[in-house]
């Protein structure tokens, strides 16, 4: 004899689409989660002095050693030392400050000036007020500009002062994202926190290319007003400091500087003649010819470049 299958109930039949329903939405909404971004991790200023910026995770990526170099090193460039180092002082001091532009001569110190003042003002307020120092660096590459209200957010109201630092900044045809920097510096509703301050180096004075301009000029209805858009960024910054190359003798005080800091046994009157000989073949005397050939001489003699004390 058949078994008897037992049809489930009408009450049974109209549960079942509706468990089904509930599983389908649960299932979206675990979807759409896992396509929803990560809210941005709190950063932790605590475990450096300097951090680098990744827009992609929204994150700030603590840098444990720092790339610079010691304030006493930098030669030829006292008065653009003084000013920055004055301007970041009365920033860590929770005083207005301005925004600063290093711009001119390639290898002449300009981010290694902004390092070693980073450094200089930090150090001098941790020993003052105990503990970490309070004054953060944090870098932000050229590409990544237009992410900068990310950034913003992250400092807006942390109990640290900031200095950005973007290196080698300069805009291409084409390139809009200046415009975001203009907002941050100035423009923006919003605009810059009072903890944060952006410091910048270039080779260009105005961050745009000449021809850049010229082409604004010459296809804009109005040239005057095209032109005024992209020179008025580099307005924004209230303190500009020009590097230009050095001379013979700055150069050489360079030389002498590193040769006495790392104690390299070598005649001066050697070092002096194969330094200009170096820079020579190089077409330019900056601070970076500089390293290049302490370094080249440090190989030779199988000294190690490091800091040993006084």
């Amino acid at each position: 004899m058949a078994k008897r299958v037992q049809k489930p109930s009408s009450l049974e039949r109209s549960a079942a689409p509706e468990a089904d329903s509930e599983a389908a939405y649960e299932r979206i909404a675990r979807a759409l989660e896992r396509l929803a971004p990560a809210a941005p991790e709190k950063p932790r200023f605590t475990a450096a002095d300097a951090f680098s910026w990744h827009p992609d995770a929204r994150r700030l990526v603590p840098v444990e050693h720092v790339n610079r170099v010691e304030m006493s090193l930098l030669k030829g460039i006292d008065r653009m030392r003084d000013m920055l180092l004055e301007n970041t002082e009365r920033f860590a001091r929770g005083l207005p400050a301005n925004n600063a532009l290093l711009w001119g001569a390639r290898g002449m110190g300009k981010s290694s000036l902004v390092k070693a003042v980073h450094a200089a003002v930090n150090g001098t307020h941790a020993r003052r007020k105990g503990g970490d120092g309070q004054l953060k660096l944090i870098e932000i590459h050229r590409e990544d500009i237009e992410s900068l209200p990310d950034l913003m957010a992250l400092m807006r109201g942390a109990p640290y002062r900031f200095i950005v630092f973007c290196d080698d900044l300069s805009f291409e045809a084409e390139d809009t994202s200046y415009k975001s920097l203009k907002a941050m510096l100035e423009g923006g509703i919003e605009g810059r926190p009072n903890n944060v301050v952006f410091y910048a180096t270039s080779n260009r004075r105005h961050l745009m290319a000449r021809d850049m301009m010229d082409n604004e000029r010459s296809t804009a209805i109005n040239p005057g007003e095209a032109v005024e858009e992209k020179v008025s960024l580099s307005d924004r910054f209230g303190l500009w400091l020009g590097f230009h190359r050095c001379s013979q003798d700055e150069f050489l005080a360079m030389v002498d500087g590193y040769v006495a800091h790392y104690r390299i046994a070598h005649a001066r009157e050697k070092t002096h003649r194969e330094a200009l000989e170096w820079a020579t073949t190089r077409g330019a005397r900056s601070g970076r010819v500089a390293w290049q050939y302490v370094q080249d001489l440090a190989g030779r003699l199988g000294v190690k470049l490091e800091d040993k004390g006084r």
